[in-house]
């Protein structure tokens, strides 16, 4: 597959896509970019929230990115000045800084900037969304998906009420999922050190991606090696490339806090925050430096290494104590992943009331996911094993500690066109004369067409 260039948000034409595709395609492009210009133009007052000196302005990542922008450098991501940091990985926050550098730090038009950028982010994600679509599940379900992506509530959301990387680790995910597909065919090592680079700076913007990357180079290579092509030198130049994208970012943690630390250092508070006995909330706000005066004042006392330790070892002493509280949690996370439901409890409610619309919108979302994953499976489509392995390995390690809709929009795309495939799937069985005899009705003699279906 050759690359798409990203001028076809200007000319409409995608190569070897044909031109009422690419039509339909730049129309789901321009409706995405278009919804969330709109309600961005609304709702950034909501991040111009002069609240404990713009806290929601991008929250640890505003203030990183404000403290590069005024001359304090890599760090400070609470309320002070406590110097160096390793709480978030460098992407996003410089990306930020850059704004604040030219736009003003905390400013209205900082704030128009970053989020108009996000809603591009957003648009953008069509293209990949609707290509592994069209390429997995057909052309009905390609132009569903990049539809439903248009209209998608949490992406409309985060991209234009929320400063966040989620829509730009977004993008950068689903057009590595969207190259992996073709990389067994790439036989110059150029090509596998520019997936390695891709790899590299998408875990700076977002390291949680690195649970995904030995799948998906697994799977390329596996099916480069079927395919009688050689594969060691490709995996150790993309290996080789990740851990030097990864190495300098390393290598300034370790010279900062003189000691190994893993792209960022705040796991384990998040893990204590929500694995404390404390499950009236989903997430214990109060038992967190940005939230609990208590817990900013031994975060500035103890300093941010020995702080992040220290929460280390309360979380693992929970743990231990009460391990089977804490598989629970893990279930209860999991469960709110897949259909936003973690409480009817009235504090719970009250300070979530918007959870009821939450379970309508994710529930019935999951069930026409796992339509489409079944699907999948049953005819064979390549690459359905890697759409289930990114499904089930991504949200995992956000169980284990602390999980909202935010963090999992990450494989958004990825869900939403496995959904849109279900929708084709349903619609396609509706057509389905009845049968006249009962094992003529199973799912797997249905007639649909792969990349033939009429949006």
């Amino acid at each position: 597959m050759d690359p798409v260039p990203f001028s076809v948000v200007q000319t409409g034409y995608v190569p070897g896509v044909p031109a009422r595709l690419s039509r339909r395609l730049l129309l789901a492009i321009l409706a995405t970019l278009a919804i969330r210009l709109i309600v961005a133009s609304f709702c950034y007052t909501g991040i111009m929230n002069p609240e404990r000196n713009h806290w929601p302005f991008g929250y640890e990542t505003g203030r990183i990115a404000a403290s590069i922008a005024t001359g304090h450098g890599y760090g400070n991501p609470l309320f002070s000045l406590t110097g160096p940091t390793a709480w978030m990985t460098p992407g996003y926050p410089y990306l930020l800084a850059g704004i604040f550098k030219i736009f003003g730090v905390y400013t209205t038009a900082s704030s128009f900037v970053i989020l108009y950028l996000q809603a591009i982010f957003a648009a953008l994600t069509c293209i990949p969304i609707f290509l592994i679509a069209r390429r997995w599940f057909g052309e009905a379900a390609a132009q569903f998906a990049a539809w439903i992506w248009a209209l998608f509530p949490y992406g409309v959301y985060l991209a234009s009420d929320f400063v966040w990387e989620n829509c730009l680790t977004a993008l950068l995910l689903t057009t590595l999922v969207w190259l992996t597909l073709d990389m067994h065919r790439r036989r110059g090592l150029w090509a596998w050190a520019g997936y390695g680079l891709l790899w590299g700076a998408t875990a700076l913007v977002n390291p949680s991606v690195l649970t995904v990357l030995p799948l998906a180079a697994a799977w390329a290579l596996w099916r480069r090696r079927r395919d009688g092509f050689a594969w060691l030198a490709p995996a150790a130049v993309m290996l080789a490339v990740v851990l030097a994208a990864l190495a300098p970012w390393e290598i300034r943690n370790y010279r900062t806090f003189h000691q190994w630390v893993p792209l960022r250092d705040n796991f384990w508070l998040e893990v204590w925050v929500d694995n404390n006995g404390d499950t009236a909330l989903r997430w214990a706000g109060q038992d967190h430096p940005s939230g609990s005066a208590a817990e900013l004042r031994q975060y500035n006392t103890l300093g941010e290494t020995r702080y992040m330790a220290y929460k280390r070892e309360q979380a693992l002493a929970f743990i231990e104590a009460h391990p089977g509280d804490y598989l629970w949690l893990c279930f209860r996370r999991f469960v709110f992943t897949w259909t936003g439901y973690w409480s009817f409890q009235p504090v719970y409610v009250a300070e979530n009331p918007y959870d009821g619309y939450n379970i309508l919108l994710v529930t019935p979302l999951t069930l026409l996911l796992v339509i489409g994953l079944a699907q999948a499976f049953r005819r064979r489509v390549e690459g359905a094993g890697l759409v289930a392995s990114i499904l089930a390995l991504y949200p995992a390690v956000y169980c284990l500690a602390d999980t909202d809709m935010r963090y999992r929009h990450v494989i958004d795309p990825v869900i939403v066109m496995t959904a849109a495939f279900g929708i084709v799937a349903l619609r396609e069985r509706a057509r389905v004369p009845a049968p006249r005899k009962a094992e003529e009705a199973e799912w797997g003699e249905i007639p649909v067409e792969i990349g033939e279906g009429k949006f």
